[in-house]
C-alpha cells in the first residue's frame, strides 16, 4: 500500500555548499546524511513538514555514468530544471529576510494570479518559486 512521497531529490554540483545553503538561508533541518563509499544520500527537510525529505545528490554513479553526470550538472547549472515551489506565508517578508542571509534571486516578489510570487536559485541552479499562501497577507 503506498503512503506517499517521502523524498524528493535535487542535483547538486556540491553537497556540503548544497546543505549550508538548504540550513543557513532557506532554514531547513538536516536529516540523513550517510556515506557508502563515495556515495552519500544527504536529505534535508522544512521544519513544518517532517515526514517530506528533500534529497541533495550528486549526479553520477550508481545511478548515472559519469558522461550523462556531466551533462547534468549543465543542465542545472543553466537553471533549467523546473522549479521547486516553497509556500510562505508572506512572500515579501520571506523575501527580505532570504536576501539578507544571501539568497540571490532571479524575480522580486510580484502580485498576480490573486496572491504574490518571487523566484530564486540555489548555488547549484535549481531553481525555486516563492509562492505565498491564499492566507497570507
Amino acid at each position: 500500500m503506498s503512503q506517499g512521497v517521502g523524498v524528493v531529490g535535487l542535483y547538486v554540483r556540491d553537497q556540503d555548499e548544497a546543505l549550508e545553503f538548504y540550513v543557513q538561508k532557506l532554514g531547513f533541518r538536516p536529516h540523513t546524511d550517510v556515506r557508502n563509499g563515495d556515495y552519500r544520500w544527504l536529505t534535508v527537510q522544512h521544519p513544518e513538514q517532517p515526514s517530506f525529505q528533500l534529497g541533495l545528490f550528486l549526479p553520477g554513479p550508481p545511478v548515472i555514468d559519469a558522461g550523462t553526470a556531466q551533462t547534468v550538472r549543465e543542465i542545472v547549472a543553466k537553471g533549467a530544471m523546473p522549479p521547486l515551489v516553497l509556500m510562505v506565508d508572506d512572500c515579501r517578508g520571506a523575501y527580505d529576510r532570504m536576501r539578507a542571509a544571501g539568497v540571490e534571486f532571479t524575480q522580486p516578489p510580484i502580485e498576480r494570479y490573486g496572491t504574490i510570487d518571487a523566484g530564486f536559485r540555489d548555488p547549484s541552479g535549481n531553481g525555486w518559486k516563492m509562492l505565498q499562501t491564499a492566507g497570507g497577507r
